[in-house]
């Protein structure tokens, strides 16, 4: 797991986007044309893998590589945009559950990566409110949100403090979960999970991706924490599931 005191440095604001992802054009970015071809190849893969008809709105970059914050950290975070009203009530909550799925299984089935920097997919509802100073439609070449560089103080001591907080929590929620059945280990998993959820939610939308709140999910997941909570229920299921043979003089 990375050091958290390296992960916090890694937030300071660069003095311009990422030059392997953009060129400058007057006081503005562009997208270069083979990173945005490679992009557009990269998601047409993954549409097809989701094997679903399903109408497309855009596919756009976020997050940090598409803002002043990126870092070594950075992922390429590439959304497939569709709006889920397509779907109706009762077959949506399906759909959302074999998306999800589907997302898994292709991001831990391929590594593919633009110059050094994993490649995340996404399906996401156009519907759904996204807080991000940064978004590049992909599709049609140019900015959805336009980011901005701003000046941000980052309180590195309440966000190693609170780093901290939380991986003490997650550790002691694996310890007890350790002991409990199947089903009760889920579920007291999936409560910290949605409690770490909220936690970012609210701070995306109290201060934006600045926040202390989103800064911590942050070090979390580039630490390997969200990781590990999110790893246990499997290992645990399997782990409870096994005969195991006990070796004997």
């Amino acid at each position: 797991m990375s050091n958290i005191q390296s992960i916090i440095k890694s937030f300071h604001l660069q003095d311009e986007l990422n030059p392997k992802v953009w060129k400058s054009e007057g006081d503005s970015y562009v997208m270069r044309p083979l990173v945005r071809e490679r992009l557009l190849e990269i998601a047409n893969l993954f549409i097809e893998f989701l094997d679903v008809n399903v109408v497309i709105n855009d596919i756009t970059m976020t997050g940090s590589l598409a803002n002043y914050n990126w870092s070594k950290y950075s992922d390429v975070d590439l959304h497939i945009m569709a709006d889920f009203k397509q779907f109706n009530d009762e077959e949506l909550p399906l759909y959302k559950e074999l998306f999800t799925l589907k997302k898994t299984i292709f991001n831990d089935k391929h590594n593919i990566t633009i110059f050094g920097y994993d490649v995340e997919l996404y399906l996401q509802d156009s519907n759904e409110p996204h807080i991000s100073t940064g978004v590049y439609s992909v599709l049609n070449d140019e900015w959805v949100n336009k980011p901005k560089q701003e000046n941000v103080e980052v309180d590195k001591t309440l966000i190693k403090n609170k780093s901290q907080q939380w991986m003490n929590i997650i550790d002691g929620v694996i310890e007890n979960a350790e002991d409990e059945s199947i089903d009760e280990a889920k579920s007291l998993i999936k409560k910290y999970r949605d409690k770490l959820k909220k936690y970012r939610t609210c701070g995306l939308e109290k201060g934006g991706e600045y926040s202390d709140e989103n800064l911590v999910f942050k070090v979390l997941r580039r630490n390997g924490y969200i990781e590990k909570l999110i790893n246990f229920t499997n290992k645990h299921i399997d782990n409870k599931l096994s005969l195991k043979e006990k070796l004997s003089n």
